[in-house]
């Protein structure tokens, strides 16, 4: 039973963290630097948001407050002083004289008047409720409230008596807190700042992990990176050396390797040429033939196979004219009987090494054209990856065999994946040599009929 129970947790749905996980991977930027952006901005935005929310929350709250009910006080005060006087024409004038000057509340008195009909208050407007509270418990009179018709203004009526009407019109800063904006300014003007010190400071961060990043690549690719140097956080300083130290390994049996095949490689071709002076000493016949033929396959498998275990050699990559690259590749592997078509822009040009991109080039046309008749060659570049398609008429190679043919010496009738003295090697080579550039090789149907073999390299 409880091995059922494991097999069903197992294949199971997708947890919801899971999607969540996918989600973000689906959304956020791929770049490490953008990611660590997102990762202080929203950080701040939040922050500040609930900071605003707050803030404003008790600023307009306490301070509308204190101003509503001081306004409503200012505004009873001149109510009572009205009922102590004895309310003639000179009395009234003093009154307003007082209250203009003193308070600035730009009192008028009209009389027989009445109150003007309700005015909707704003949609949640803080200063109306107040001022309606306030006023209905400090003045005890009829009254009439406008904050939205005169903008900058609040306008409020107060019946002192039957027929008489008290019109204020206050300033908004006397009534509510009016300089809000100014505080979500300074606020965007601080979160602003923190902002770019957080950029600053992180691009400072982030760009010592890209320049590794590109170093790692262009050493993959061939180029020269002796320029770069360790630097930043401690971990990337660490992470820097690790490269260095495994960039200087690999450079150094590359040397070893490639010193050692060139001894090997001279040893056996003074073997082979010793072979050759012997035979043309023995003359011509049946039997000397033979064993030329056998030491000239044997001088054909051997460079194969030097080829095949050096590699890129070292060799450092160029800015070369891969027009001219192709169309000399392809005089050393098409065949005399081969219809070659070449489609290659003149001004092409990429950063390749030369020797091994072009016995890259060989390897592909001589295998198309010892299979094929029609060969097209054509070379372009899309989104910083220079594209060479070889395309033939011949028999093609099944879909379930098109992995298998890359691997050394692997030799099938219909395999196609011998080079041009049938060592078995020449898919191998040329992926090898593709991968030393920083891409691979594909092979696919080909709209000639017969094989299409891809090569796509970053430039």
């Amino acid at each position: 039973m409880s091995a059922i129970t494991e097999t069903d947790k197992k294949i199971e749905p997708h947890t919801l963290y899971w999607r969540f996980n996918r989600l973000l991977e689906r959304y956020l930027p791929a770049g490490l630097y953008q990611r660590s952006l997102l990762i202080v901005v929203i950080p701040i935005v939040l922050l500040q948001s609930i900071m605003v929310g707050i803030v404003l929350d008790r600023h307009w709250d306490s301070v509308t407050k204190v101003l509503a009910r001081s306004l409503a006080r200012e505004i009873s005060l001149i109510i009572e002083l009205y009922d102590r006087t004895d309310k003639t024409p000179r009395a009234i004038e003093d009154l307003k004289t007082m209250t203009n000057d003193r308070l600035r509340l730009r009192l008028s008195v009209e009389r027989d008047s009445v109150l003007p009909l309700p005015v909707p208050a704003p949609w949640l407007s803080l200063v109306d409720t107040r001022l309606n509270r306030y006023l209905d418990h400090e003045t005890g009179r009829p009254f009439w409230i406008d904050s939205s018709s005169n903008p900058g203004f609040v306008e409020i009526r107060v019946e002192a008596e039957k027929g008489t009407i008290f019109r204020f019109l206050a300033d908004d800063d006397r009534a509510y807190a009016a300089n809000t904006n100014q505080l979500l300014i300074w606020m965007f003007i601080s979160s602003l700042i923190l902002l770019v010190i957080a950029i600053i400071f992180l691009r400072k961060q982030i760009k010592p992990i890209l320049e590794l990043a590109h170093a790692a690549r262009g050493f993959g690719l061939g180029h020269d990176v002796s320029h770069f140097a360790p630097r930043g956080a401690a971990e990337v300083r660490q992470a820097a050396q690790a490269f260095l130290n495994m960039k200087e390994r690999i450079e150094r049996h590359v040397e070893q390797r490639t010193a050692m095949l060139a001894g090997v490689s001279h040893d056996l071709r003074t073997i082979l040429t010793r072979f050759k002076l012997e035979l043309a000493f023995l003359g011509d016949n049946a039997k000397v033939t033979a064993l030329k033929g056998d030491v000239e396959e044997m001088q054909t498998m051997l460079e194969a196979y030097m080829n095949f275990a050096r590699g890129a050699g070292g060799e450092k990559a160029e800015a070369r004219n891969i027009a001219e690259i192709i169309e000399g590749a392809a005089k050393t592997g098409a065949r005399p009987h081969s219809k070659l078509k070449i489609d290659v822009a003149q001004d092409l040009i990429a950063k390749v090494r030369p020797n091994a991109f072009r016995r890259l080039i060989v390897n592909l046309i001589a295998n198309a054209a010892r299979y094929g008749e029609m060969i097209a060659v054509v070379a372009k570049t899309r989104r910083n990856r220079l594209r060479i398609t070889v395309d033939d008429n011949g028999p093609g190679i099944p879909a379930n065999m098109r992995e298998d043919v890359f691997r050394p010496f692997f030799r099938l009738d219909e395999a196609r994946n011998q080079d041009e003295g049938g060592t078995g090697l020449g898919l191998a080579i040329a992926r090898d040599i593709a991968r030393s550039h920083g891409g691979d090789i594909k092979l696919e149907e080909s709209p000639l009929g017969g094989l299409r073999a891809v090569v796509e390299i970053p430039v």
